[in-house]
């Protein structure tokens, strides 16, 4: 039976489950990411929603309202979080410590037809995935706009994105309290600016950019489409992230190949992987290489105040 019918489409991707099969091999990694793909589908069916299909280490659902799928998104998060704390104990698969969980929900139209799902709602859902950082959920405004409104608290906008394969931008939003075990503050720990920072300057070859308020998110990446874009082949069509968070810049990779981040010319380089961190003051952020080698992609970066710019006295 075909049926066109509003409905709200989540997709769910476990992060670091191929470089399982390399360190576990393929029977240990196979038990490993089968049990969590299985673990997560069974929060589905709970919150009320259906497993449309499973995608090797992720899966697709659909439900009938944002807030069941909003629902099904954090149990999904605290259930693999339960699963990799017992990675620690004895016994138990290392493996699963490096598990991490990317969900995004869009709704709309979509067309139900032999048990799949089809439509405008399918295709945001599936690319806002690329946006997400390890530990988050992405939404779009028509699933925010139908949460009550203590749910509508959790989430602060990303402002407008850019999706591959769409002309329109699409407005996104970020849920709220889970990234706080995995964000690295800084390689020396919590910086207190001086100065409230207002704005990030980023230099690539000839392209020199000042970002503030309205212009974040800055997605940097290969893809046309990208905020920022960085017209080199080790550099994924989203790479990362850049977003205004608690009144610090956080750098998130959203790569395969990894971000990493030097703060001074002979400091310690911070790699970034599915991980974040705060930026401060200026430095390099590498892509898909560290700042130290001469032939990886890099973008020079530095944290502004824009009222450091304004002559005292006037």
């Amino acid at each position: 039976m075909t049926q066109i019918i509003e409905r709200t489409i989540l997709f769910a991707d476990l992060r670091g489950s191929t470089a399982l099969y390399e360190t576990l091999g393929n029977a240990e990694a196979t038990t490993v990411v089968t049990h969590s793909v299985s673990m997560l589908a069974n929060v589905v069916p709970e919150c009320g929603g259906v497993v449309v299909k499973t995608l090797g280490d992720g899966l697709m659902a659909s439900f009938d309202t944002p807030l069941a799928g909003v629902q099904a998104a954090t149990q999904m998060h605290d259930a693999l979080e339960r699963l990799v704390m017992r990675g620690s104990s004895h016994g138990a698969s290392s493996g699963l410590r490096s598990l991490r969980l990317q969900v995004a929900l869009a709704r709309g139209e979509v067309v139900e037809m032999g048990g799949d799902c089809f439509g405008d709602a399918v295709n945001v859902a599936a690319r806002l995935l690329d946006h997400a950082g390890d530990n988050e959920t992405l939404v779009t405004a028509e699933v925010l706009n139908g949460l009550p409104a203590e749910q509508r608290a959790r989430f602060r906008s990303l402002d407008r994105m850019h999706l591959r394969g769409r002309a329109e931008p699409v407005q996104v939003h970020l849920m709220g309290g889970r990234r706080t075990g995995d964000t690295i503050a800084t390689q020396f720990g919590d910086v207190a600016p001086a100065a409230e920072p207002e704005g990030i300057r980023l230099v690539w070859q000839g392209l020199n950019r000042v970002y503030a308020g309205p212009h974040l998110p800055v997605v940097l990446g290969r893809s046309p489409q990208a905020t920022y874009c960085i017209d080199d082949s080790r550099v994924s069509r989203s790479h990362a992230r850049i977003d205004w968070q608690g009144s610090t810049f956080q750098l998130t990779d959203l790569s395969y190949n990894g971000t990493y981040v030097r703060f001074g010319s002979d400091d310690e380089v911070v790699s970034l992987r599915r991980g974040s961190c705060t930026l401060h003051g200026s430095g390099v952020i590498g892509l898909g290489g560290s700042p130290n080698d001469a032939s990886s992609p890099t973008v020079r970066f530095e944290v502004l105040s824009f009222l450091d710019t304004v002559p005292h006295g006037l």
